[in-house]
């Protein structure tokens, strides 16, 4: 049985290989209609940007993304630095009319978005004329050599119950090379999806006869992000459930958060559009949707009759409303441990990671700054853009500058240090791409503002409590050791206090890996809830005596 999975490992890799690979063989030609088509479509007014892009890039063949991306990214700022230079030149000539015509020829936007709308539809090469072809090489055989190696594990590991041996001495597990390799991999796949999609166009080939079947226009980088994250959350949620078949609670929560992925965050995403109505996420709440409140979703959820003011109404209900009284009633566990992508991908893809969560006071003291901070920053950052997207419901003819700018300070400039700093490299790039050496919850439990809110409501005003059977605890360290967030579970249990903590998902796998049933996660009375009657307590400050019981 070894034997095949080793064979599996060695096919995945070679996929992956394959995959890595495909960046770099299919070539680039962008025609002069393209850019023609592009820059009309866009409003691009710039001479000099056309004249370039039909003399420097129209007609090159360019042997990969990487070439093609470098020219077209030197052709648009240097055209812009030619405008700008010149709109200088006018002010400082005080010939205001010529500086304003000027200004009219930057570009606008960046780059890298630009790049990609160019080059998406002039590829060619073997991928982009084999598809479905690398389709299969890639997404098919991986997904077939993961579930292979997956299933095998039936028989391998034996019966079902706690399976936790070697997990400091496997390579994949403990920060060895195969760890870091796969740290490098989704590190730089975030920079790609984020930053430089225009590098990684040639997987957006790969997916399109899958983005076919919902209507084509081509798969864009986040068609080819949600369905790898879907595929691996299914994958690797068919191995949560082999690794943890001996607990319901785990089958069952797996299946719902793979569930809530699939179906409402990327299938009706493709679905809704055939239909003429937004692709939207019902399950994403605010603050963790930070866009919800930006004028362009506003308006344009308006202009959507009534399921699109349905789905605002309901996206305000689900933050204000049911998210605080669900947390009331369960904990952050419904939304986090059950519901959340995020969290879903963390539980599956990130479940062998997540012994490396820090539980030291230090981490915990720094968690809880770095995450109230975040939230401050989403909650001033929806001020600043819900003035904005009211000014333009109601106030459509303003001055834009007007329109955008409060107490001076502008919303385009806080979100978009809100959309780079917390939406893209904290929760992508550091959240996502820091599983194999930090754990797996980096972004839920140092970054993501829905937590800190949920965690705000459930520390304070909470039915939700896992209590601990102290007498029966034998302090082997198997729930602190597994809890990905970092809370040091055996202090709790070995003094027979609840564990109430603001940061806890209530993913029960402490109780999972429990040998002795010390741990339970259950809802009951706030009365007591924060065991009062024990005469050291655990708390924000490490340990403390109770001084109603000491004194």
């Amino acid at each position: 049985m070894k034997k095949i999975q080793l064979i599996a490992i060695t096919l995945f890799a070679i996929t992956m290989v394959a995959f890595v690979s495909s960046l770099f063989i299919s070539g680039f030609q962008v025609s002069s209609e393209t850019i023609n088509s592009h820059l009309d479509s866009k409003g691009m007014k710039s001479e000099i940007l056309k004249e370039r892009l039909l003399n420097e890039v129209s007609g090159v063949e360019f042997s990969n993304s990487f070439s093609a991306t470098g020219k077209i990214r030197s052709v648009f700022i240097e055209s812009n630095a030619i405008h700008e230079a010149n709109v200088a030149e006018h002010r400082s000539n005080k010939e205001w009319d010529k500086s304003n015509d000027e200004r009219q020829n930057i570009a606008k936007g960046n780059y890298r978005d630009f790049a990609y709308d160019l080059m998406k539809p002039s590829g060619n090469g073997h991928v982009h004329e084999n598809k479905g072809l690398w389709l299969f090489l890639t997404f098919g055989l991986a997904s077939i050599a993961s579930l292979i190696f997956i299933l095998i594990n039936l028989k391998v590991l034996g019966p079902a119950g706690i399976k936790n041996t070697g997990i400091y001495f496997e390579n994949n597990t403990s920060k060895g090379w195969i760890a870091w390799v796969t740290f490098s991999f989704l590190v730089l796949f975030y920079i790609g999806l984020y930053f430089f999609p225009s590098v990684i166009i040639n997987w957006t080939y790969i997916v399109d006869p899958v983005k076919d079947i919902f209507g084509g226009g081509g798969a864009s980088q986040w068609f080819l992000y949600g369905l790898l994250y879907c595929t691996a959350m299914s994958i690797m949620g068919i191995r949560m459930i082999v690794k943890y078949r001996h607990n319901k609670y785990q089958i069952v929560r797996t299946i719902s958060v793979v569930f809530f992925q699939v179906v409402f965050a990327f299938l009706l995403v493709e679905i809704l559009p055939m239909f003429g109505l937004p692709g939207v996420d019902l399950k994403n709440a605010w603050p963790l949707d930070y866009d919800f409140l930006f004028d362009w979703n506003v308006t344009n959820l308006l202009a959507n009759g009534h399921f699109g003011k349905f789905v605002f109404v309901w996206g305000i209900s689900l933050s204000l409303v049911i998210i605080p009284v669900m947390v009331y009633f369960y904990g952050k566990r419904w939304y986090c441990s059950w519901v959340c992508g995020c969290g879903g991908l963390a539980e599956t893809l990130g479940d062998p990671y997540r012994q490396h969560s820090d539980k030291t006071v230090k981490a915990w003291k720094f968690e809880r700054y770095i995450i109230h901070f975040v939230l401050l920053f989403a909650v001033f950052m929806t001020i600043w853009t819900g003035y904005t997207s009211y000014q333009q419901v109601y106030h459509p003819d303003m001055d834009y500058n007007d329109k955008v700018t409060l107490l001076g300070i502008s919303s385009d400039t806080i979100r978009s240090w809100y959309g780079f700093l917390i939406g893209s490299v904290f929760s992508g790039v550091i959240g996502t791409g820091f599983y194999p050496i930090f754990g797996n919850r980096v972004w839920c439990r140092f970054g993501c503002p829905l937590a800190a809110y949920m965690g705000l409501v459930q520390r304070f005003k909470s039915r939700f409590r896992i209590t601990t059977n102290g007498g029966q605890c034998i302090s082997c360290g198997n729930c602190s050791t597994y809890c990905e967030q970092g809370i040091d579970v055996r202090a709790y249990a070995q003094k027979g206090q609840n564990i109430v903590r603001s940061s806890c998902v209530g993913c029960g796998v402490c109780a999972a890996v429990c040998p002795r049933g010390v741990l339970k996660l259950e809802n009951g009375p706030e009365f007591n809830r924060i065991s009062p009657d024990n005469p050291i307590v655990l708390g924000n400050e490490a340990f403390t005596l109770n001084s109603d019981i000491t004194d």
